[in-house]
């Protein structure tokens, strides 16, 4: 049995979207219950030249859309980094998921071969979609959820590893 780009790209994508969202949830509920201010949480980061995990949950979806994009040739739709509440951060979420699901399978499914080329600090680098996907788009995306993870953990949310994994 063989596994298409498009069952290892978007559901992937949509399922650590749909997980981030949920600690976003308890982040705010143990905000509310330990009685601080969302901005505390939403201004964290792990160290001073790290993004804070509002930006975490922004360069994530970003990624998302980019790594989409690449894949299918599907112009990704443009969100400002403007978010500065947990309402809002959950809505970006949801509106990048509504663009992943808009995604068919038919546009990534049998491209594993063409070029993708991507600007990464100033340069030029062209790889496969599969090379794109395996070693840029989905370690890139996993390090922002997981960074936003780790800042929620550093901060004292209560979340363990099945949080992290949706299950």
């Amino acid at each position: 049995m063989s596994i298409t780009l498009y069952q290892v790209s978007i559901p992937l994508l949509i399922r650590g979207l749909n997980n981030l969202s949920s600690l976003l949830e308890k982040a705010e509920q143990h905000a509310d219950a330990q009685g601080q201010e969302h901005a505390g949480l939403l201004s964290a980061r792990l160290y001073e030249d790290m993004f804070p995990l509002t930006s975490q949950v922004q360069r994530a979806s970003d990624t998302a859309k980019a790594t989409a994009s690449r894949l299918s040739g599907v112009a990704a739709p443009p969100f400002a980094d403007d978010e500065t509440s947990f309402d809002e951060l959950q809505a970006r979420i949801n509106k990048t998921i509504v663009f992943l699901e808009s995604i068919p399978a038919e546009a990534i499914d049998g491209q594993e071969a063409r070029p993708v080329t991507m600007k990464l600090r100033g340069e030029e680098r062209t790889q496969s979609a599969q090379q794109y996907l395996t070693e840029f788009g989905l370690p890139n995306f996993m390090f922002h959820v997981t960074t936003a993870y780790d800042i929620l953990r550093h901060k004292g949310v209560k979340l363990g590893k099945m949080d992290f994994l949706g299950l």
